[in-house]
């Protein structure tokens, strides 16, 4: 193979571009070829294989050569002449170089294949032959699409599939004529209907698919009419038009350009137990609604809301029941006339009681259904007459309310809801404090009569505002209030010291009660103190005397009996020094508020305020507390000192009294102690007179015992020592026996288990030796005695053919070195011919 850089090998369907650099001419030079370089020329390109078209494909070639009957045309120059900027699309062809300057615009495709229910949409880029540069048209399938360079595949346009209860909406690019024949204007839009497949024409453009909407007879569709058109069913439909499409019209409506679906109406179905009113129902005869009318309809029915129509109020609603006891208020809308003949006017309001059912017509509106009112003998409720405007109070009686009748509701002041409210959560009567806990508030029935339980020794004063009077309720007592009534709201002092608007209540406390307040008083010597007063008290009142009670004439008889009870105090504490008023406090207090009696110049029982009857009967002083610091500290010292000099003399006594019982007890105890001293000398002659003794027997008992025990000792060793022996020899007895048995036994399990293993050897042979008898047998019966006899001569008769067909009777082969004897081998030769018979 040549090295040389200028020899070029050219294979077959491959070119090079040479370059003659003294002419500047490309030349073009096709394989199988070799071709040897010039040293004025230059390989520019290649070698590159040729473009190879198979058959069905093509390949687009920008900037090709100008041929003439087949031949490529040059310039004067020499070169090829090519057009600049042109393209030209080759088919199926022998293979072919590229010309300088051609170029292969991507690669070789293939020929488009449009299928059935399908095309391409094309469009001219350039004006060729009928076509028009913008002109679009479709190349319709099913067939092979062939490229030129004048037309461009803008969209390959597949048919679509219109199923039942489906269309096709189209709308038109331009002005053409659909497949109907029908001529549409530019942006016309329309529904193809038809079952199969549509394809589309090039001015048509498909939007959507819609698809049949299913109506049963529980649904419907409302419809209103974009434009005027004539619809579906033939009718000529109005822009703006609404109507209904419902079973009876079609099984499935599949709505046109010119509808809009505005919402899916349901039925509306009523039992035998209800009933609706329709609202502006439409004319069967106009197809119009009837604005301001109604229509009234009663189950059992079924129907679907025409467009413009709907339910008056809540829609559909039951038939009134009504009970013996209920009856229903109503009002006539308009004037109506009554199957009895009875007239009711515009505004007329009448009941109807039952037992019964009532379906009001439209003419009458229902205003209430009323109840009979069950009022217990403590019970009642407000009740105003709509004709004349009074009130009254119905109490102790169930009753039914006229047509011209109804509840009124009684509004009372915060403070009193919030007093009622509390009086019958709270079990104490004695009136509530602003800063005590709410309790948990329910709303009061505003008509229903105003109850308040007074409770006893106490007094309510209710004040009537028609007749200008009040009246006093005393307790225990159950108050109604009348229509035109009000409770009087007692604002008392309350908390120590005293404040006012403490206390709120509705009753008043007759007494015997207390209460206390701190009043601050000053001395003649300047002492000013803080005391603590308990004041006990009750009214004097005649409970059979109604119209001369005092008691509610002083708003807060609190504040007022504590500051009259107070300014006394003080003007009394004034007069004395706080030496004279610490000796003799309750003496200058009760004498100050309850004075001394002109006659008997004694000091009076009863304190009692004349304006409304508060009677003081006694006074309590609690506590006396210095309020000036220094007189603070100066009756401390006094008292401390008190202390120190009476703990000083208790202290002194008891010394005293200790020093005596002491003394005492010293002279007690030396007496003692001789009398034990005497005692003890006696004990200690006696006990060694017992130590004497007691030497003298330890020493006679401790030889004894001693011979005793040593002669316990050597019996004791002797019967251990003869039991020992004993225990030995039983042991080795024990264990010889036990070696004895254990050696029998295990001979015996030796014998016995030899004996198993021999019987199962002898069983294993025995059967392995049946098993190959058998198998030898079977191998035997399956083979047949013919074919052994035949397998036993095979070999021997072979080998004779064999040495036949040579024309030998014997042969011997040896290497030469192995010896070989003549004579064994000769009669082995003789040997086998009447083996092999």
């Amino acid at each position: 193979m040549s090295r040389d850089p200028n020899v070029i090998r050219i294979k077959p369907h491959f070119f090079i571009h040479v370059l003659d650099n003294n002419t500047n001419i490309t030349r073009v030079e096709t394989g199988p070829l070799t071709y040897t370089r010039q040293d004025h020329e230059k390989i520019v390109e290649g070698p590159s294989q040729m473009i190879m078209i198979p058959p069905r494909h093509y390949c687009i070639i920008t900037n090709p050569v100008v041929k003439e009957n087949g031949k490529v045309v040059n310039d004067e120059h020499g070169n090829y002449k090519l057009r600049h900027g042109d393209e030209e699309i080759r088919f199926e062809q022998e293979p072919f170089p590229l010309y300088p300057g051609e170029k292969l615009f991507g690669k070789v495709n293939t020929l488009q294949v449009v299928e059935a229910d399908a095309a391409l949409r094309l469009r001219a880029i350039r004006d060729f032959e009928e076509r028009v540069a913008g002109d679009e048209w479709i190349f319709q399938g099913p067939g092979t699409y062939i490229p030129r360079v004048e037309v461009q595949v803008v969209e390959v346009i597949r048919s679509t599939i219109i199923k039942p209860n489906s269309a096709l909406k189209l709308r038109a690019r331009q002005q053409c004529v659909d497949s109907d024949g029908k001529r549409r204007e530019a942006g016309e839009e329309w529904l193809v209907r038809k079952v199969g497949a549509y394809l589309p024409r090039v001015d048509e453009q498909v939007i959507e698919k819609v698809d049949a909407r299913v109506l049963t007879d529980k649904r419907a569709f409302h419809i209103r009419a974009l434009k005027t058109f004539t619809d579906v069913f033939g009718k000529n439909r109005k822009a703006g038009e609404e109507w209904l499409v419902t079973l009876a019209d079609a099984e499935t409506h599949i709505p046109d350009i010119y509808e809009e679906i505005v919402t899916e109406v349901k039925i509306t179905t009523l039992t035998n137990r209800q009933y609706c009113v329709i609202l502006d129902p439409i004319d069967k005869k106009t197809n119009l609604p009837q604005l301001g009318k109604k229509l009234l309809k009663v189950g059992p029915a079924s129907f679907f809301l025409q467009p413009g129509e709907k339910l008056e109020g809540t829609g559909i609603q039951n038939v009134n029941i009504l009970a013996a006891e209920e009856a229903i208020l109503l009002r006539a809308r308009e004037a109506y006339t009554e199957t009895d003949g009875t007239v009711h006017s515009p505004g007329d309001r009448w009941m109807i009681f039952g037992p019964r059912d009532y379906v009001p017509p439209v003419e009458v509106e229902i205003l209430e259904t009323r109840r009979m009112i069950p009022l217990d003998e403590n019970e009642g409720v407000y009740i105003r007459d709509l004709k004349t405007g009074k009130v009254r109070m119905q109490v102790g009686q169930s009753y039914m309310l006229k047509a011209n009748e109804e509840l009124w509701p009684k509004e009372l002041p915060d403070e009193v809801e919030e007093l009622l409210e509390r009086a019958k959560a709270a079990t104490d009567t004695r009136g509530t404090h602003h800063k005590a806990s709410a309790t948990a508030s329910h709303s009061r029935d505003k008509s229903r009569v105003v109850t308040y339980r007074a409770p006893h020794g106490s007094v309510v004063q209710v004040y009537d505002y028609k007749e200008k009077r009040s009246r006093l309720v005393f307790g225990p007592e159950l108050i109604l209030l009348s229509p035109d009534e009000q409770f009087t709201v007692l604002h008392l002092s309350g908390d120590t010291p005293k404040r006012a608007g403490v206390i709120k209540s509705l009753s008043l406390l007759l007494g015997p009660d207390f209460m206390t307040d701190v009043v601050i008083v000053e001395t003649a010597d300047h002492a000013r103190l803080s005391l603590k007063l308990a004041y006990n008290w009750h009214f004097a009142y005649n409970k059979e005397d109604t119209k001369n009670q005092k008691m509610f004439r002083v708003p807060d008889f609190v504040g007022d009996a504590c500051k009259a009870i107070a300014s006394r105090v003080r003007g009394a504490v004034a007069a004395v020094s706080f030496d004279k008023f610490h000796r003799n406090s309750s003496e200058i207090i009760m004498s100050a508020v309850f004075g001394l009696d002109p006659e008997t110049n004694k000091q009076k029982r009863e304190f009692i305020f004349p304006a409304n009857g508060l009677v003081i009967t006694n006074i309590d002083i609690q506590s006396v507390e210095p309020v000036d610091q220094r007189t603070r500290d100066a009756l401390q010292k006094s008292v401390q000192l008190a202390i120190e000099i009476t703990t000083k003399s208790q202290e002194a006594n008891a010394r005293h009294e200790a020093e005596r019982i002491e003394q005492e007890a010293k002279g007690k105890l030396e007496r003692q102690k001789i009398a034990d001293e005497a005692e003890a000398e006696k004990s200690k002659k006696v006990l060694l007179s017992f130590q004497a003794q007691s030497a003298a027997v330890e020493a006679t008992g401790q030889a004894t015992a001693e011979a005793k025990a040593r002669a316990e000792a050597a019996l004791i060793e002797g019967s251990a020592a003869v039991k020992q022996a004993e225990l030995k020899a039983e042991s080795r007895r024990i264990k010889a026996a036990a070696d004895l048995e254990q050696l029998r036994k295990k001979n015996e399990q030796e014998l016995a288990y030899t004996r198993a293993k021999n019987t199962l050897e002898v069983t294993k042979a025995k059967e392995l030796a049946s098993i190959e008898a058998k198998k030898f047998k079977d191998i035997v019966d399956s083979i047949g005695p013919e074919t052994i006899k035949k397998i036993a001569q095979a070999g021997p008769e072979m080998q004779a053919k064999l040495l036949g067909g040579l024309g030998l009777k014997s042969l011997m082969i040896t290497d030469g070195s192995s010896p070989i004897n003549l004579f064994s081998t000769a009669s082995g030769l003789i040997g086998s011919a009447p083996s092999a018979q």
